[in-house]
């Protein structure tokens, strides 16, 4: 395989790549999700993101049938990687795409779950040790002695469980001595200063010799000016001063001393370069020593090393999705064939959201369980496209094998989902373009899930309700399943008897004049705008008399009676 292979790997990219990190090493990058070791060679790191979601899960991806539902994705793998305890980690996350397999879903549910039960169990302090070792690791560029460092705080607060197993069999204190071995080499055959006292010890006394035969004229005017008379005395002169420069003992220094030198000068320098060559074989041969050493504590702990190396980036991403899930409250889904349906479901976007329960298609949920077709109606700002977010957000984590916001979901197998959000636009091209966008997904072959609101923001409302007639029997045609949000279900003709009506009911105005809604949708029910409650908010929240005026008019047209009747139920309530 070549890189231009890949999914968004064009020429230019291609040849930074290779100039940068050599076409197999690119490629490993690629196959590996690394984001980092791409960002690092000079791609953008969203161009990175998508080019490996492509690599890692392209017919995943394909899940993802229009812009809005890409959008709900991309908003809960930033959230998710918000969890994360390590920058790689959260570069993973943002390219975990939908899986294609029910076994991988289950598979990775089973070790998300885990790993949130595991974290859910660790204490405050232990959460916090947690943390701060993958944080050493992740500022260490991914050592292998920060890996190691990192999975001996991972035992020690007390992670265990299903995703941590295959580190259940290692060897504590080998590994710890590995760890420390591998610290104190430098990664070019060398020894780290401060592995073994002995060799610092030498090579201070090598360096200090060194200095010495730098500057031996130096040498011979202090030990001049000590007052020697002769060449006897200042031998020995000179061999208590190397002593005490060198920390070498007078008997060490004596052995280097040359005896056929010629003068003072010639003394001196032979001497000490004699005196730094047999220290230099004395810090070569320890060092060798030291060296073997600790390359046979890492070849003892070597499979318990490369275990820990190798588990600890997916360790990483498994705890932080494990938090996440903590974090949300999120549960586990039943992965079924077909049907969707929530009992408690939350939006993950809100911070304090209604729970709600809805379904469509077979199930066994407290929902309604016979109908394909759900079109939703009912108050203004009454929650109905958040449900369709909650709807295609608990989609979306099933397909990736993700535990969801609710406190039962049954998430049956899609091979596309087309969610569409209202667009305040109304022109030709806009309806044409959002016919070209819903309608493909639904002809093809496969299971569909259609979340589609408000289809008469972009066309006329008698148009659009002949345009949502043909949707709703297009859909249960093709054994899909679908939610559509519409104002008009007077208008539309008699429905399939595949599909039902279901109803948003707003209930007044609170003490503070806010809108009062039941998120909780009302099954076989035409919920109502209740235009009423927003024009007795406008007249009691007018600024004068003359906006006010303006408010009781359009009061009057909606109905008077039932205005004054909210505004009234409000300020009792207050």
């Amino acid at each position: 395989m070549r890189l231009e292979d890949f999914w968004g790997v064009g020429p230019k990219t291609a040849t930074r790549l290779r100039e940068t990190l050599g076409e197999a090493a690119a490629i490993e990058a690629i196959e590996s999700a690394d984001v980092r070791r791409l960002v690092e060679a000079g791609v953008a790191r969203g161009r990175a993101t998508r080019i490996l979601r492509r690599a890692q899960g392209g017919a995943g991806m394909d899940l993802l049938a229009t812009r809005d539902v890409r959008s709900v994705y991309d908003e809960i793998v930033t959230q998710a990687a918000s969890y994360a305890v390590t920058g790689h980690a959260a570069d993973r996350i943002r390219v975990l795409t939908p899986l294609t397999e029910l076994d991988r879903q289950a598979d990775r549910l089973d070790r998300v779950l885990a790993a949130r039960d595991a974290w859910q169990a660790l204490g405050d302090d232990e959460r916090t040790a947690v943390l701060e070792a993958f944080e050493t690791y992740d500022d260490a560029g991914n050592a292998r002695p920060a890996a190691i460092r990192t999975v001996l705080a991972l035992r020690r607060a007390g992670l265990r469980g299903e995703t941590f197993a295959a580190l259940d069999d290692v060897d504590e204190e080998t590994l710890a001595a590995a760890a420390t071995a591998l610290e104190s080499l430098d990664g070019s055959g060398g020894v780290r200063r401060g592995a073994d006292e002995e060799l610092d010890r030498l090579r201070d006394r090598l360096a200090a010799a060194e200095e010495l035969e730098g500057s031996a004229f130096d040498v011979i005017d202090r030990i001049r000016e000590r007052g020697v008379r002769d060449l006897e005395e200042f031998r020995g002169a000179f061999v208590e001063y190397v002593a005490g420069e060198t920390d070498l003992t007078r008997g060490a220094v004596t052995a280097a001393t040359a005896d056929d030198a010629v003068d003072t000068a010639d003394f001196v320098s032979t001497t000490l370069r004699t005196l730094v060559a047999d220290l230099r074989d004395q810090v070569d041969g320890r060092e060798a020593t030291v060296r073997a050493e600790l390359e046979d504590a890492v070849g003892e702990a070597r499979d318990d090393v490369a275990a820990t190396v190798e588990a600890v980036d997916d360790l990483a991403v498994a705890l932080s999705l494990g938090r996440f899930a903590a974090a949300k409250g999120l549960t586990r889904p039943t992965l079924v064939e077909d049907g969707l349906a929530v009992e408690a479901a939350r939006n993950l976007s809100l911070t304090d959201p209604q729970p709600i329960t809805y379904g469509i298609g077979t199930h066994s949920l407290s929902a309604p369980a016979t109908d394909r077709v759900a079109v939703l109606t009912g108050a203004n700002s009454g929650g109905k496209t958040t449900l369709l977010e909650t709807l295609c957000q608990v989609t979306l984590l099933a397909s990736m094998g993700l535990p969801v916001p609710a406190e039962n979901a049954e998430v049956g197998q899609f091979d596309a989902v087309v969610f569409h959000r209202r667009h305040a636009s109304f022109n030709a091209g806009v309806l044409e373009s959002t016919l070209k966008t819903i309608v493909p997904p639904l002809s093809r072959e496969g299971r569909t899930l259609m979340l589609v609101d408000e289809f008469e923001a972009i066309t006329e409302p008698g148009r659009a309700a002949d345009l949502l007639n043909g949707l709703v029997s297009l859909t249960v045609d093709r054994a899909a399943l679908g939610v559509y949000v519409t104002h008009l279900a007077d208008d539309l003709a008699p429905l399939p008897s595949e599909a039902r009506i279901d109803g948003i009911f707003a209930e007044g105005l609170t003490p503070d004049l806010d809108l009062n809604v039941d998120y909780q949708p009302r099954f076989g029910t035409v919920g109502k705008s209740t235009p009423e409650f927003i024009v007795s908010r406008l007249v009691a929240n007018a600024r004068d008399r003359t906006e006010r005026q303006g408010f009781e008019a359009l009061a009057a047209a909606v109905g008077e009676e039932a205005v004054q009747g909210t505004l009234s139920d409000a300020r009792w309530s207050k």
